[in-house]
Protein backbone atom coordinates (compact mmCIF):
# COMPACT_ATOMS: atom_id res chain seq x y z
CA UNK A 1 0.00 0.00 0.00
CA UNK A 2 2.33 2.85 -1.35
CA UNK A 3 1.93 6.26 -2.17
CA UNK A 4 2.95 8.86 -4.24
CA UNK A 5 2.85 12.42 -4.98
CA UNK A 6 1.68 14.20 -8.17
CA UNK A 7 2.10 18.30 -7.90
CA UNK A 8 -0.57 18.84 -5.02
CA UNK A 9 -2.29 15.56 -4.54
CA UNK A 10 -1.11 12.35 -2.97
CA UNK A 11 -2.42 9.06 -4.75
CA UNK A 12 -2.65 5.65 -2.26
CA UNK A 13 -3.58 2.26 -4.00
CA UNK A 14 -5.88 0.19 -1.69
CA UNK A 15 -5.80 -3.46 -2.60
CA UNK A 16 -9.72 -5.61 -2.96
CA UNK A 17 -8.60 -8.60 -5.08
CA UNK A 18 -5.36 -9.79 -7.09
CA UNK A 19 -5.29 -12.79 -9.07
CA UNK A 20 -6.83 -15.22 -11.68
CA UNK A 21 -10.16 -13.96 -13.77
CA UNK A 22 -10.50 -17.29 -15.07
CA UNK A 23 -10.08 -16.13 -18.59
CA UNK A 24 -7.47 -16.62 -21.27
CA UNK A 25 -6.65 -13.74 -22.77
CA UNK A 26 -8.38 -14.87 -26.21
CA UNK A 27 -11.69 -14.93 -24.26
CA UNK A 28 -10.89 -11.70 -22.28
CA UNK A 29 -9.36 -9.87 -25.59
CA UNK A 30 -11.42 -11.68 -28.40
CA UNK A 31 -9.84 -9.42 -31.11
CA UNK A 32 -6.58 -10.60 -30.02
CA UNK A 33 -4.17 -13.59 -31.50
CA UNK A 34 -2.16 -15.92 -29.47
CA UNK A 35 0.91 -14.66 -31.44
CA UNK A 36 0.81 -10.88 -30.05
CA UNK A 37 0.27 -12.35 -26.42
CA UNK A 38 3.50 -14.62 -27.54
CA UNK A 39 5.36 -11.61 -28.34
CA UNK A 40 4.09 -9.58 -25.01
CA UNK A 41 4.49 -12.67 -22.93
CA UNK A 42 8.33 -12.14 -21.36
CA UNK A 43 7.29 -8.78 -19.31
CA UNK A 44 3.10 -9.43 -19.13
CA UNK A 45 4.29 -12.26 -16.90
CA UNK A 46 3.55 -12.82 -13.95
CA UNK A 47 1.79 -9.70 -13.16
CA UNK A 48 -0.63 -9.41 -15.70
CA UNK A 49 -0.67 -13.58 -17.19
CA UNK A 50 -0.28 -16.66 -15.48
CA UNK A 51 2.29 -18.35 -17.88
CA UNK A 52 1.57 -21.81 -16.77
CA UNK A 53 -1.94 -21.40 -16.95
CA UNK A 54 -2.49 -18.64 -19.51
CA UNK A 55 -5.23 -17.09 -17.48
CA UNK A 56 -5.12 -13.25 -17.17
CA UNK A 57 -4.77 -11.49 -13.65
CA UNK A 58 -6.69 -8.74 -12.89
CA UNK A 59 -6.26 -6.62 -9.72
CA UNK A 60 -9.67 -4.68 -8.20
CA UNK A 61 -8.49 -1.89 -5.98
CA UNK A 62 -9.60 1.93 -4.94
CA UNK A 63 -7.39 4.60 -5.81
CA UNK A 64 -7.33 7.04 -2.60
CA UNK A 65 -6.79 10.95 -3.53
CA UNK A 66 -5.72 13.30 -1.00
CA UNK A 67 -6.41 17.21 -2.72
CA UNK A 68 -7.15 20.17 -1.90
CA UNK A 69 -8.17 18.90 1.99
CA UNK A 70 -10.70 16.19 0.41
CA UNK A 71 -10.11 12.43 0.49
CA UNK A 72 -11.73 11.19 -3.07
CA UNK A 73 -11.74 7.62 -3.62
CA UNK A 74 -11.57 6.47 -7.40
CA UNK A 75 -13.72 3.22 -8.30
CA UNK A 76 -15.06 0.99 -5.16
CA UNK A 77 -14.29 -2.57 -6.15
CA UNK A 78 -16.86 -5.23 -5.58
CA UNK A 79 -17.53 -5.11 -2.16
CA UNK A 80 -18.65 -7.65 0.37
CA UNK A 81 -21.59 -10.28 0.44
CA UNK A 82 -23.07 -9.30 -2.97
CA UNK A 83 -24.84 -11.36 -5.11
CA UNK A 84 -23.20 -12.32 -8.46
CA UNK A 85 -24.51 -15.23 -9.91
CA UNK A 86 -23.38 -14.45 -13.28
CA UNK A 87 -19.70 -13.57 -12.20
CA UNK A 88 -18.46 -16.37 -10.12
CA UNK A 89 -15.38 -14.60 -9.32
CA UNK A 90 -16.95 -11.76 -7.14
CA UNK A 91 -19.54 -13.71 -5.76
CA UNK A 92 -20.31 -13.39 -2.25
CA UNK A 93 -16.95 -11.83 -1.24
CA UNK A 94 -15.73 -11.34 2.02
CA UNK A 95 -12.52 -9.46 1.71
CA UNK A 96 -10.64 -7.26 4.30
CA UNK A 97 -11.13 -4.27 2.04
CA UNK A 98 -12.35 -1.74 4.67
CA UNK A 99 -9.26 -2.71 6.64
CA UNK A 100 -6.86 -2.02 4.07
CA UNK A 101 -8.38 1.18 3.53
CA UNK A 102 -8.19 1.52 7.02
CA UNK A 103 -4.15 1.20 6.93
CA UNK A 104 -4.33 3.75 4.41
CA UNK A 105 -5.80 6.28 7.01
CA UNK A 106 -8.96 6.27 5.69
CA UNK A 107 -12.38 5.25 7.63
CA UNK A 108 -15.70 5.73 5.74
CA UNK A 109 -16.78 8.68 7.18
CA UNK A 110 -13.35 10.14 6.10
CA UNK A 111 -14.51 9.90 2.60
CA UNK A 112 -15.17 13.42 0.58
CA UNK A 113 -15.98 12.05 -2.84
CA UNK A 114 -16.80 8.92 -4.77
CA UNK A 115 -15.92 8.83 -8.24
CA UNK A 116 -17.49 5.77 -10.54
CA UNK A 117 -15.45 5.73 -13.65
CA UNK A 118 -18.76 3.58 -14.89
CA UNK A 119 -21.20 1.65 -13.37
CA UNK A 120 -19.96 -1.95 -14.40
CA UNK A 121 -19.49 -4.74 -11.42
CA UNK A 122 -16.17 -4.12 -10.34
CA UNK A 123 -16.47 -0.54 -10.00
CA UNK A 124 -19.42 0.25 -7.53
CA UNK A 125 -19.39 -2.69 -5.44
CA UNK A 126 -18.35 -1.03 -1.66
CA UNK A 127 -21.00 2.26 -2.63
CA UNK A 128 -22.92 0.28 -0.17
CA UNK A 129 -22.68 -2.58 2.80
CA UNK A 130 -25.66 -4.65 4.11
CA UNK A 131 -27.08 -3.47 6.93
CA UNK A 132 -29.13 -6.14 8.19
CA UNK A 133 -31.07 -6.77 5.31
CA UNK A 134 -30.76 -3.42 3.75
CA UNK A 135 -28.17 -2.39 1.00
CA UNK A 136 -26.47 1.26 2.83
CA UNK A 137 -23.99 4.13 1.85
CA UNK A 138 -20.81 2.80 2.73
CA UNK A 139 -19.74 6.31 3.11
CA UNK A 140 -22.10 8.54 4.45
CA UNK A 141 -20.73 12.09 4.21
CA UNK A 142 -19.51 11.34 0.27
CA UNK A 143 -20.92 12.89 -2.73
CA UNK A 144 -21.13 9.73 -4.84
CA UNK A 145 -20.48 10.95 -8.63
CA UNK A 146 -21.84 8.65 -11.39
CA UNK A 147 -21.71 9.30 -15.35
CA UNK A 148 -25.60 10.01 -16.13
CA UNK A 149 -25.17 8.23 -19.32
CA UNK A 150 -24.10 5.17 -17.67
CA UNK A 151 -26.79 5.40 -14.65
CA UNK A 152 -29.43 5.37 -17.12
CA UNK A 153 -27.85 2.65 -19.35
CA UNK A 154 -27.58 0.05 -16.55
CA UNK A 155 -31.07 1.40 -14.66
CA UNK A 156 -33.06 -1.79 -15.50
CA UNK A 157 -36.42 0.39 -15.86
CA UNK A 158 -34.81 1.28 -18.96
CA UNK A 159 -34.50 -2.27 -19.98
CA UNK A 160 -31.39 -1.61 -22.44
CA UNK A 161 -29.52 -4.40 -23.94
CA UNK A 162 -26.44 -4.72 -22.72
CA UNK A 163 -23.47 -6.83 -23.98
CA UNK A 164 -22.21 -7.43 -20.98
CA UNK A 165 -25.98 -9.37 -20.70
CA UNK A 166 -26.77 -10.74 -17.14
CA UNK A 167 -23.21 -10.11 -15.68
CA UNK A 168 -24.30 -7.00 -14.13
CA UNK A 169 -27.14 -8.47 -12.68
CA UNK A 170 -28.15 -7.12 -9.30
CA UNK A 171 -26.05 -3.97 -9.18
CA UNK A 172 -27.38 -1.52 -9.74
CA UNK A 173 -30.39 -2.43 -7.30
CA UNK A 174 -27.76 -2.71 -4.61
CA UNK A 175 -24.72 -0.66 -5.46
CA UNK A 176 -26.28 2.20 -7.07
CA UNK A 177 -29.77 3.10 -6.39
CA UNK A 178 -29.47 2.76 -2.64
CA UNK A 179 -26.90 5.47 -2.94
CA UNK A 180 -29.20 7.57 -4.93
CA UNK A 181 -32.15 7.36 -3.18
CA UNK A 182 -30.33 8.33 -0.15
CA UNK A 183 -29.54 11.71 -1.61
CA UNK A 184 -25.48 11.18 -2.21
CA UNK A 185 -25.28 11.05 -5.14
CA UNK A 186 -24.37 13.86 -8.45
CA UNK A 187 -25.40 12.60 -11.90
CA UNK A 188 -22.78 14.68 -14.28
CA UNK A 189 -22.90 14.64 -18.01
CA UNK A 190 -20.25 15.97 -20.55
CA UNK A 191 -17.59 16.68 -17.99
CA UNK A 192 -17.24 18.24 -14.34
CA UNK A 193 -14.64 19.55 -12.38
CA UNK A 194 -13.67 18.06 -8.55
CA UNK A 195 -11.45 21.04 -8.07
CA UNK A 196 -8.39 22.86 -9.32
CA UNK A 197 -6.57 19.36 -9.53
CA UNK A 198 -9.10 17.42 -10.96
CA UNK A 199 -11.60 16.66 -13.65
CA UNK A 200 -13.72 14.49 -14.94
CA UNK A 201 -14.47 13.94 -19.25
CA UNK A 202 -17.02 11.34 -20.75
CA UNK A 203 -15.01 8.50 -22.71
CA UNK A 204 -17.81 6.61 -23.95
CA UNK A 205 -16.76 3.14 -25.37
CA UNK A 206 -16.71 0.32 -22.53
CA UNK A 207 -19.70 1.98 -21.75
CA UNK A 208 -21.90 4.85 -22.46
CA UNK A 209 -20.92 6.50 -19.58
CA UNK A 210 -16.99 5.40 -19.34
CA UNK A 211 -15.23 8.35 -17.74
CA UNK A 212 -11.23 9.64 -17.40
CA UNK A 213 -10.47 11.60 -14.46
CA UNK A 214 -7.40 13.90 -15.28
CA UNK A 215 -5.07 14.96 -12.88
CA UNK A 216 -3.11 18.13 -13.74
CA UNK A 217 -1.22 19.67 -10.80
CA UNK A 218 1.86 21.62 -11.18
CA UNK A 219 4.31 19.86 -13.45
CA UNK A 220 2.66 16.54 -12.90
CA UNK A 221 -0.42 14.76 -15.02
CA UNK A 222 -2.13 11.49 -14.26
CA UNK A 223 -5.33 10.44 -16.42
CA UNK A 224 -7.21 8.17 -14.44
CA UNK A 225 -8.88 5.56 -17.27
CA UNK A 226 -11.19 2.94 -15.99
CA UNK A 227 -11.55 0.13 -18.45
CA UNK A 228 -10.51 1.66 -20.92
CA UNK A 229 -7.53 -0.46 -20.63
CA UNK A 230 -7.49 -4.22 -18.51
CA UNK A 231 -4.40 -5.04 -19.45
CA UNK A 232 -0.92 -3.37 -20.25
CA UNK A 233 -1.00 -5.46 -23.75
CA UNK A 234 -3.72 -3.14 -24.75
CA UNK A 235 -0.91 -0.09 -24.81
CA UNK A 236 1.03 -2.29 -27.31
CA UNK A 237 -1.78 -3.36 -29.22
CA UNK A 238 -4.59 -0.03 -28.79
CA UNK A 239 -7.22 -1.90 -30.98
CA UNK A 240 -7.95 -4.52 -29.23
CA UNK A 241 -11.16 -4.69 -26.90
CA UNK A 242 -12.07 -6.67 -24.05
CA UNK A 243 -15.14 -8.54 -24.28
CA UNK A 244 -16.77 -6.24 -21.96
CA UNK A 245 -16.82 -3.14 -24.18
CA UNK A 246 -20.30 -2.19 -25.37
CA UNK A 247 -19.10 0.15 -28.30
CA UNK A 248 -15.99 -1.61 -29.55
CA UNK A 249 -15.31 1.15 -32.11
CA UNK A 250 -15.45 4.24 -29.78
CA UNK A 251 -13.87 2.25 -27.02
CA UNK A 252 -10.90 1.64 -29.80
CA UNK A 253 -11.18 5.51 -30.86
CA UNK A 254 -11.09 6.64 -26.76
CA UNK A 255 -8.23 4.33 -26.00
CA UNK A 256 -6.20 5.82 -28.80
CA UNK A 257 -7.20 9.55 -27.64
CA UNK A 258 -5.90 8.88 -23.92
CA UNK A 259 -2.66 7.13 -24.46
CA UNK A 260 -1.73 9.76 -27.33
CA UNK A 261 -2.41 12.33 -24.64
CA UNK A 262 -0.71 10.67 -22.21
CA UNK A 263 2.25 9.92 -24.24
CA UNK A 264 2.18 13.92 -25.88
CA UNK A 265 1.70 15.47 -21.85
CA UNK A 266 3.85 12.73 -20.67
CA UNK A 267 1.13 11.89 -17.90
CA UNK A 268 1.35 8.68 -15.54
CA UNK A 269 -1.43 6.55 -17.06
CA UNK A 270 -3.54 4.89 -14.43
CA UNK A 271 -6.45 2.15 -15.36
CA UNK A 272 -8.46 0.73 -12.84
CA UNK A 273 -6.76 -2.92 -13.01
CA UNK A 274 -3.24 -3.60 -13.04
CA UNK A 275 -1.66 -5.39 -11.00
CA UNK A 276 2.16 -4.85 -11.08
CA UNK A 277 3.12 -1.27 -10.61
CA UNK A 278 -0.01 -0.27 -11.28
CA UNK A 279 0.21 2.47 -13.70
CA UNK A 280 2.66 3.51 -16.64
CA UNK A 281 4.26 6.44 -18.72
CA UNK A 282 3.76 5.71 -22.30
CA UNK A 283 5.80 6.60 -25.72
CA UNK A 284 4.39 6.38 -29.30
CA UNK A 285 5.92 3.27 -31.29
CA UNK A 286 4.63 3.91 -35.17
CA UNK A 287 0.86 4.29 -35.11
CA UNK A 288 1.02 1.95 -31.77
CA UNK A 289 2.41 2.55 -28.60
CA UNK A 290 4.85 1.62 -25.46
CA UNK A 291 5.19 1.44 -22.14
CA UNK A 292 8.42 3.85 -21.14
CA UNK A 293 8.37 3.19 -17.65
CA UNK A 294 6.61 1.92 -14.63
CA UNK A 295 5.40 4.03 -11.63
CA UNK A 296 6.70 3.31 -8.26
CA UNK A 297 4.33 1.13 -6.49
CA UNK A 298 5.52 -1.71 -5.36
CA UNK A 299 3.51 -5.06 -7.05
CA UNK A 300 0.99 -6.74 -4.92
CA UNK A 301 2.54 -10.18 -3.08
CA UNK A 302 -0.46 -11.14 -1.34
CA UNK A 303 -2.81 -13.59 -1.66
CA UNK A 304 -6.27 -12.37 -3.77
CA UNK A 305 -7.39 -11.87 -1.01
CA UNK A 306 -8.26 -12.51 2.92
CA UNK A 307 -11.28 -12.28 5.07
CA UNK A 308 -10.56 -10.28 8.12
CA UNK A 309 -13.49 -8.69 8.91
CA UNK A 310 -13.90 -4.50 9.66
CA UNK A 311 -16.11 -4.70 12.58
CA UNK A 312 -17.48 -7.86 10.23
CA UNK A 313 -16.95 -5.81 7.38
CA UNK A 314 -19.82 -3.94 8.39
Amino acid sequence: MDTITLGDVTLTRVQEYFGPVDMTPEVFFPESSEEAWQTHSDWLAPDFLDARTRIVNSAIQTWVLRSEGKIILVDTGVGNHKDRPYAPVWNRLNTSFLDNLARAGVRPEDVDIVVNTHLHIDHVGWNTYLDGRTWVPTFPNATYLMPKADFDFWNPANDHKARLGRGNQNVFEDSVAPVHEAGQTRLWDGSHRIDRNLRLDLAPGHTPGSSVLTLESGSDRALFVGDLLHNPFQIHEPDVNSCFCEDPAAAVATRRELLGRAADTNALIIPAHLGGHGAAEVVREGDKFAVKGWAPFAPYTEAPYTEAPYAEQV
